[in-house]
């Protein structure tokens, strides 16, 4: 068994700023220098992957991929702090270091034959990227497929390219929203958690996936309550600040559970048992 603390080197192949501003979101796309570790790496949509520069530290985040996108791994990084900082100094070419995959995902196989609705925000929506991909490369086993997504500004929306190409293709309903109205702006123009009353998804047989900031969150949970979704229907992702990554350090405990190993990934249902996760 692998020692969970040695890390993979990657190599970057391409990266690209999907967001600007002073806390821009740059994504990389990377592969393994080692190519013998795609033999024996396998991740799943909502896992994770501790991200870092030696001498400067190490981050948790979320896998943007899709295992169905052979070949490389994307990671999806906001500038924060000290190890974001660098990580977002690097370009094509240089190399930094992954450890993973870590924690639990989403469990698309046992949403075989449901509609999935995405509700997304700002960076949110990268945890949720691997589920649409999963989604829309094994499309026959699903229903229908929905995404409600929205950001500050258009200018703070990720994966604009993507979200163009499915609207232009017509691949699957999608409603994009900005909090502030814009000049030229065609979509709807409020928060997600109002788009989502707008849109209305309905809860038969579907599935409703929320990742964003925690106060869209609580809002989009409360109002999938309202339209009649159950919670074991419901399913976020936590992001407690992770040290570790596998429930050694005790920094991202909720309640009984750690978010690095018994998550990212939860139902509401499980949530709903556990006070300190809306703390």
């Amino acid at each position: 068994m692998k020692n969970p603390y040695i890390p993979y080197e990657v190599k970057i192949l391409d990266t690209w700023y999907e967001a600007p501003g002073d806390r821009c979101i740059k994504t990389f796309k990377v592969t393994f220098t080692d190519e013998k570790v795609w033999d024996t790496w396998n991740h799943l949509p909502g896992q994770c992957a501790m991200v870092g520069i030696p001498g400067v530290g190490e981050s948790m985040f979320c896998i943007s991929s899709s295992p169905t996108e052979k070949g490389y791994l994307r990671f999806s990084i906001m500038k924060a702090g000290k190890n974001t900082s660098a990580l977002h100094e690097l370009e094509a070419g240089d190399t930094f270091f992954v450890r993973g995959p870590l924690g639990n995902n989403f469990p698309l196989e046992e949403w075989k034959g449901k509609n999935v609705v995405t509700i997304g925000g700002g960076i949110g929506q990268a945890p949720l990227r691997p589920v649409i991909q999963w989604i829309r490369d094994n499309r026959a086993d699903y229903g229908e497929l929905e995404l409600i997504y929205g950001a500050r500004t258009s200018a703070d929306h990720c994966f604009k390219d993507e979200f163009k190409e499915i609207i232009e293709e017509g691949e699957c309903e999608c409603h994009l929203s900005v909090d502030v109205e814009e000049e030229e702006w065609p979509h709807f123009v409020g928060f997600v958690p109002q788009l989502l009353m707008e849109v209305a998804p309905k809860p038969d047989n579907t599935i409703a996936v929320t990742c964003g900031p925690p106060i869209m969150i609580k809002f989009v949970l409360q109002n999938l309550e309202k339209l009649g979704f159950t919670p074991d229907q419901v399913y976020t992702t936590l992001e407690n600040r992770m040290k570790c990554g596998i429930g050694k350090c005790g920094r991202c405990n909720v309640g009984h559970l750690y978010v690095c190993k018994d998550g990212p990934v939860f139902s509401y249902a499980q949530l709903k048992e556990i006070p300190e996760a809306f703390a």
